[in-house]
C-alpha cells in the first residue's frame, strides 16, 4: 500500500502507463540520436564544418516547413494514433539503413542527409498527432501532472541519453549505436499499438481550415501573449546556445569533462523543477507558474556571460545557471503545456500546436545566425549580454495579457479570464 501511494495516479492507469512509457523510452534514443548521427558523420565518413552544417539543417528544416502543412491534414484524420504507429515504425526503418549500409561498406554522406530529413519530417507529423492523443488520454483536471511526468521523462532523457549513447558509440561505433534509437521507435510504436484513446471526430474540411489555427491564436488573447513570449525566448536562447561553448572553452577555459557536468547539473535541475512543477501551480496558479518558470529560466543564464575570477568560482556560477535555468524551464513548459491542452478547441489542436512549433523553430536559425553575426561584431561575451537579458524580457508578453491572474486552468465553455480569482 506504501508503494502503491507514491505512484503518481496517472501512472496507476494502464493506458496512461503504456503510452508515458512508449513516450519514455523514444525520448532517451532520441537523445541516443542526438550524439551518434553527428558521429557517424566525424569519425566514420569525415564530415568537415560545412557537411555537418547541411546535417544538422537537413534534420531541423521539416519542423519549420512541415508543421503547418501536417497539422491541418491531421486535423482532418480520425486515426492518429494510427499515423504515430506509422511514423515510429518508419522512423526505425529510416534508421536502421544506416547500420546496414555500415556492414556492408555502403555508408555515405547522402544517406546521413537523406535519414536526417526522413526522421525529421516523421517525428514532426509524430508531434502534431501526438498533443491529440494526449489530451484524448488525460481528463483536464490532470493535465499539469500529466505534463510533470512527460517532462520529468523528458529531462531523465537529457541525463541519461547522451552517457548511454557514447557508451554506445564507444562500444558499437556510431552507425551500430543508432540501431538502440531504431528499438526505441519499436518499443514506442508497441506501447501505441496497446491503447485505444477515444480520439476527437476529425474537422470538417472548410475554407480557411489551413490558417483557422493561426487566426484563433491572433484572436486569442492568453495563447497570443505565450506566443510572443515564446518566439522572443526561442531568438534569444539559440542567440546564446550558438556561443556558449565557444564561451565556456575558449574565453573560461572549460575542458570538455567540466563542460559535460555542467550540462548535466542542468539535466538534474530539469528532473528537479519538472518534480516540483505540480506543488508550484496548486501554490501559485496556472498564470503565477507561468510568470515564475519564464523568469526561473531565463534570469540564472544572466550569470554566464557575468561569470568572472578563479576557475573554481567560474564553475560554480555556471553550475548555479544551467540547475536553477533548467529547473524554470520545466516548470515553464508544464504549466505552458498544460495551458495550452485546455485551451485548444479540439477541432484544431494540431493546427494550432503546428503554429507553435513553426513559430519556435523558426526563430531558431534566426537567433543562431543573429548571434554569429554579433558575436563576430561586437565580442562574444557582450553577445551574450545581450541574448540573456534579451530573453528575460519575454516576460512582458505575458504580464499585461489574461494569464498572471489565472488560477486555475481554463475550460473551454469559458472565457480565459473568467477563470481569474
Amino acid at each position: 500500500m506504501a508503494l502503491t501511494a507514491r505512484v503518481p495516479a496517472l501512472l496507476r492507469e494502464r493506458t496512461f502507463r503504456r503510452y508515458w512509457t512508449g513516450q519514455t523510452v523514444s525520448l532517451v534514443g532520441d537523445q541516443i540520436s542526438l550524439m551518434a548521427l553527428p558521429l557517424a558523420a566525424v569519425l566514420v565518413l569525415g564530415a568537415d564544418a560545412a557537411q555537418m552544417g547541411w546535417l544538422k539543417t537537413l534534420e531541423l528544416l521539416p519542423a519549420l516547413l512541415l508543421n503547418l502543412p501536417f497539422g491541418a491534414w491531421v486535423d482532418r484524420r480520425a486515426d492518429r494514433r494510427r499515423i504515430m504507429i506509422a511514423t515510429d515504425l518508419g522512423r526505425a526503418a529510416l534508421l536502421l539503413t544506416l547500420p546496414v549500409a555500415y556492414a556492408l561498406d555502403m555508408l555515405a554522406l547522402g544517406q546521413l542527409y537523406a535519414v536526417a530529413l526522413g526522421v525529421g519530417a516523421l517525428s514532426v507529423l509524430f508531434e502534431v498527432c501526438n498533443s491529440t492523443i494526449f489530451a484524448s488520454l488525460v481528463p483536464a483536471e490532470r493535465f499539469v501532472q500529466a505534463n510533470s511526468l512527460v517532462n520529468g521523462s523528458r529531462s531523465m532523457a537529457w541525463l541519461a541519453g547522451p552517457s548511454v549513447g557514447g557508451v554506445l558509440v564507444q562500444v558499437l561505433t556510431a552507425p551500430l549505436a543508432l540501431l538502440a534509437d531504431a528499438l526505441t521507435y519499436l518499443v514506442s510504436a508497441g506501447f501505441l499499438a496497446r491503447i485505444r484513446p477515444d480520439e476527437p471526430a476529425p474537422a470538417p474540411v472548410a475554407k480557411g481550415h489551413f490558417t483557422e489555427g493561426i487566426r484563433w491564436v491572433v484572436r486569442e488573447p492568453s495563447m497570443r501573449a505565450l506566443f510572443a513570449a515564446a518566439g522572443t525566448i526561442q531568438f534569444f536562447n539559440f542567440m546564446f546556445h550558438t556561443l556558449f561553448v565557444l564561451y565556456v572553452t575558449k574565453d573560461l577555459g572549460l575542458g570538455a569533462g567540466l563542460l559535460g557536468l555542467v550540462l548535466g547539473t542542468g539535466a538534474v535541475g530539469g528532473l528537479l523543477g519538472a518534480a516540483c512543477s505540480g506543488a508550484v501551480v496548486r501554490r501559485i496558479g496556472i498564470g503565477g507558474s507561468l510568470v515564475a518558470g519564464t523568469l526561473g529560466f531565463t534570469l540564472p543564464l544572466v550569470l554566464i556571460p557575468a561569470a568572472a575570477g578563479p576557475l573554481p568560482l567560474v564553475v560554480g556560477v555556471l553550475f548555479a545557471a544551467e540547475f536553477l535555468s533548467c529547473a524554470g524551464v520545466m516548470i515553464v513548459d508544464v504549466a505552458a503545456g498544460s495551458l495550452q491542452m485546455a485551451l485548444i478547441p479540439e477541432t484544431m489542436r494540431a493546427r494550432v500546436m503546428g503554429a507553435f512549433r513553426t513559430l519556435n523553430h523558426g526563430f531558431r536559425p534566426i537567433g543562431a545566425l543573429a548571434g554569429g553575426v554579433l558575436g563576430t561584431a561586437i565580442g562574444v561575451r557582450p553577445t551574450l549580454w545581450v541574448a540573456t537579458v534579451g530573453a528575460v524580457f519575454a516576460v512582458l508578453w505575458l504580464l499585461p495579457s489574461p494569464l498572471p491572474r489565472m488560477r486555475e486552468l481554463p475550460t473551454r465553455e469559458t472565457e480565459p479570464d473568467a477563470t481569474t480569482p
